[in-house]
């Protein structure tokens, strides 16, 4: 469905909301807190905060004193802007993911870019001859790919995200196409197919459909049943849009990152770790384990674009000003 939002002028300051406020930036800053106790854990053999609860280990005082750091940060930032408005701070939240989503578009551009056709001289055993029997042994090694040439792109493109302003979604749908397309001509005019064609189309469908979700949370894209919603005011829809964001979505997010960044074997954490590819092995794309880490990212992007919700909510609540206007083209 096509829709055209309308935003007015955001106020910047206005009647100081300190709860929610402080639930909101709580919540970022204990997210913060969250994934730097997973690197912790995952990447330095830190014990976690089961060893401070149990008492085995008092490593576990420093994750503990990282929650404690993200509770007070939070506090003195509302407690500095206290009559920043909802509206404000919403806009902030919203702006800085849209920069995170922009950048993760970039980095599976270049990376879907980049390791097909790394697959690709592979699987044509074309890089020997280019680059040697070295390079060829590295390149065959998919913890060597990741570290040396995914990272680094990943790095560019948080990079080129911080002078575009494109977030990409056409851009990657249109590329999915082609994609396809190529598939398609090369399997049934050339008869040609190697396995990293459905990897790079499975790669980029995965990347359009978890990083777009947090975008099309803001433009109120998302399928809702309107049937009693439709006929709320504004202050009710608020009411209801707030408690909903905490109950449905907050709580889902927290399962997702709860879950998969559950210890250094969960169903994210194991496969970053062990730079895991796909059966097809050498033949195919090095991004399996990105793809386990997307199902991380869609966590995080929906959960900071939760905030920036609930903070819009509770504006609505309050009837303040700056609401933003949604025009939909269809119903939900």
């Amino acid at each position: 469905m096509a829709q055209d939002s309308t935003q007015p002028d955001i106020p910047r300051h206005g009647d100081p909301a300190i709860l929610a406020r402080l639930f909101g930036w709580c919540t970022l800053t204990i997210l913060a807190a969250f994934l730097i106790n997973n690197v912790l854990v995952v990447g330095f053999g830190y014990s976690g905060t089961n060893a401070f609860l149990d008492g085995t280990a008092p490593s576990g005082w420093v994750h503990l004193a990282l929650y404690a750091v993200a509770i007070a940060v939070a506090a003195a930032v509302v407690l500095r802007g206290r009559t920043t408005s909802l509206r404000w701070d919403a806009h902030r939240i919203h702006k800085f993911n849209v920069y995170l989503i922009r950048a993760l578009f970039w980095a599976v551009f270049l990376i879907g870019i980049t390791d097909a056709t790394i697959a690709f001289m592979r699987a044509e055993n074309l890089i020997e001859p280019f680059l040697g029997s070295t390079n060829a042994r590295l390149f065959s090694r998919p913890s060597w790919v990741g570290s040396y040439v995914h990272i680094p792109l990943i790095v560019v493109a948080f990079g080129i995200a911080t002078v575009t302003r494109t977030l990409g979604f056409f851009w990657l749908a249109f590329l999915i196409v082609i994609a396809e397309l190529l598939i398609v001509i090369s399997r049934f005019m050339f008869s040609y197919e190697q396995a990293l064609m459905g990897d790079l189309v499975r790669y980029w469908y995965a990347a359009l459909f978890l990083f777009s979700s947090a975008y099309t949370l803001f433009d109120e894209g998302h399928v809702r049943v309107d049937v009693l919603y439709a006929g709320f005011g504004r202050t009710t829809r608020g009411i209801v849009n707030g408690i909903g964001t905490i109950l449905l979505g907050m709580s889902t997010a927290w399962v997702i990152l709860a879950v998969g960044f559950g210890g250094k074997q969960s169903i994210i954490n194991a496969p970053i770790t062990s730079f895991e590819i796909s059966q097809a092995g050498p033949f195919g794309l090095y991004t399996k384990y990105q793809m386990a880490a997307f199902i991380g990212l869609f966590a995080v992007t929906m959960l900071i674009q939760f905030v920036s919700y609930f903070f819009d909510a509770v504006a609505d609540k309050r009837d303040e000003p700056g609401h933003r206007e949604i025009a939909q083209s269809s119903a939900h």
